[in-house]
């Protein structure tokens, strides 16, 4: 039987601490050659829907043998990039039936190709962007920080501040958004969330002073994070390529990326207008850098390379590029555990298969 789950499912089956210790065990497969990921693909159209607006088909897979399972996640979006201030957003709208968005799991098994689970990703893939950035904060913010400035204030930003308290002993946050009302909002429910008194403030720099780590959590495709806001000793901690600019990724003593590839295999049709392709900007920022002269999270989790050699070290993590191996990797915890404590709902494996040759 294949097992169909929800994300109000997901949420109960998977934690943080759970995800983290997956991700750090898959990460060794990776680095050792024994586990394979596939970069990321984003076909992107013009749309019916809005002639502000595009279509985009994304998909990313990974296999993680030592754990059985492989693992491919679809999207079906229709993206949008506004201008907030004086960034750009990047702003899927909910426009399937009944103000849905469309985000897929599919999770095999490699010993008999068989689909093992169907699930939404919506709340494991921020789950899963949590766990990247903390694993960065793991090995390379020192030891003893316990402060965090964080910018953002969305769906990702909870997650960020919840996998950063899971691997450091944090005392106090403080977070800029630009949204009055959102980061107010923000702040007091996270200081609920985590039983850490979590401050909004007025200006990013109010948030960024003193700061142990630097987060940015947003869905902004510009620099919010500059140079000049460096401070020794800081961990910077990136959900996405654009949000740090380049000058203040070369200040770092040491920079480590989430995977070399830089970008998707972007695809993007005549006629459609699409911010993230802009020179500079979205998936092209950065790229007078050399990412692949970085060294990667899985070589700083196989010990290849060290993340801080001292606590006057500026070190900097960038979580550039999503991997369909996380799916894999958290969704395999995510299926045992659902086989564990019979949650979801299982229809028969033959309505997936076929007796054709394919």
């Amino acid at each position: 039987m294949t097992l169909i789950l929800s994300n109000d499912d997901v949420e109960k089956l998977l934690t943080m601490p759970d995800c983290i210790e997956a991700l750090e065990e898959a990460y060794l497969e990776l680095a050792e050659g024994r586990g394979i990921t596939r970069q990321r693909s984003d076909c992107v159209t013009p749309t019916t829907y809005s002639e502000n607006a595009v279509y985009g088909l994304k998909s990313m897979d990974g296999v993680v043998p030592k754990l059985g399972v492989s693992a491919i996640r679809i999207n079906s979006d229709i993206i949008t990039n506004p201008l907030v201030g004086n960034t750009h957003r990047r702003v899927k709208v909910p426009a399937a039936p009944n103000d849905r968005y469309v985000g897929l799991v599919l999770l095999f098994s490699t010993h008999n190709g068989e689909p093992l689970a169907i699930f939404p990703d919506g709340v494991l893939q921020r789950i899963r962007v949590g766990a990247t950035n903390g694993l960065g904060i793991k090995y390379m913010a020192r030891a003893n920080a316990e402060t965090i400035g964080i910018m953002g204030s969305g769906w990702q930003a909870e997650t960020q501040l919840v996998a950063a308290c899971t691997v450091r002993d944090i005392k106090a946050i403080r977070c800029f958004s630009p949204n009055r009302e959102n980061r107010e909002a923000f702040s007091a429910r996270m200081s609920e969330l985590l039983g850490i008194k979590v401050t909004p403030v007025e200006q990013p720099e109010d948030a960024i002073a003193g700061a142990d780590i630097v987060m940015c959590g947003t869905n902004s495709i510009d620099p919010i994070f500059f140079k000049k806001w460096i401070e020794p000793g800081v961990h910077l901690s990136s959900i996405k390529k654009p949000e740090i600019e380049p000058d203040a990724i070369r200040a770092a003593d040491k920079v480590a990326v989430h995977t070399h590839d830089t970008a998707p295999m972007l695809i993007v049709a005549k006629g459609a207008k699409f911010q993230e392709n802009k020179k500079e900007a979205g998936w092209n920022a950065a790229n007078a850098l050399d990412f692949k002269a970085f060294p990667t999270l899985p070589d700083l989790i196989a010990g290849r390379v060290t993340g801080r050699d001292s606590d006057e070290q500026v070190t900097c993590f960038l979580n550039n590029l999503g991997l369909g191996y996380q799916f894999a990797a958290a969704g395999s915890v995510i299926y045992r555990r659902a086989r564990e404590q019979g949650v979801g709902h299982e229809l028969p494996t033959d309505w997936f298969t076929e007796t054709v040759h394919p």
